[in-house]
């Protein structure tokens, strides 16, 4: 698995698979540790907050699809940077995406990138965002945020791996019914493929 160059010691047992839906994880991860949080940020912080303390994970991998004006449709992403993007606060004088009257920074830093794999931005929200283009993130979807924000939290390495499903367009939804099903041989093939392995 190609994550081994990145974290040796940790084993495939003790790495917990994270997906919103399971047509994101196909048949093809049936034979590891998964849990399919459901759609959002607040499915997803419970959802995972609850697998942590049943597993006690030593690696959190995020595997989804979401939206890019930047990246094309069925590229892989690895996301090291996260916004939360529905958080506004400037009409109390806080700066757009800023949580307000916490320590956390605007842009969450929290993630391993991937050799071999473009990096991005993710910015996540409970809507099902159609434009980004002068946005601080280049990557939508509905999760991302909360689970790196909570594998901070809790000391543990998280990898967030993004398939484009659509161009968060006006086409976004269509593409994404049509795309989502393809995203678990994409992350089949940017995981477990032994020719990346040696790169």
């Amino acid at each position: 698995m190609m994550l081994i160059k990145q974290f040796p010691d940790i084993t495939l047992a003790d790495t917990l698979f994270v997906f919103a839906l399971e047509a994101e994880a196909g048949s093809v991860f049936s034979h590891v540790n998964t849990v399919f949080t459901g759609i959002g940020k607040v499915n997803a912080a419970i959802a995972l907050t609850k697998a942590i303390h049943r597993q006690r994970p030593k690696l959190i991998v995020n595997l989804g699809s979401a939206g890019s004006q930047r990246y094309g449709k069925g590229e892989v992403v690895c996301c090291t940077r996260f916004v939360q993007r529905d958080m506004d606060v400037t009409p109390l004088g806080f700066a757009r995406y800023e949580t307000p009257l916490s320590d956390i920074p605007v842009l969450l830093e929290h993630g391993q990138a991937i050799p071999g794999l473009p990096q991005g931005t993710c910015g996540s929200g409970d809507s099902f965002e159609v434009n980004h283009g002068e946005s601080p993130y280049d990557i939508v979807d509905m999760e991302a945020y909360v689970l790196a924000l909570i594998a901070r939290s809790e000391g543990i390495p998280f990898v967030c791996l993004k398939y484009i499903s659509d161009d968060a367009g006006s086409d976004a939804a269509g593409d994404w019914s049509v795309q989502v099903h393809l995203a678990a041989e994409a992350f089949q093939r940017a995981l477990f493929d032994p020719a990346r392995q040696s790169e």
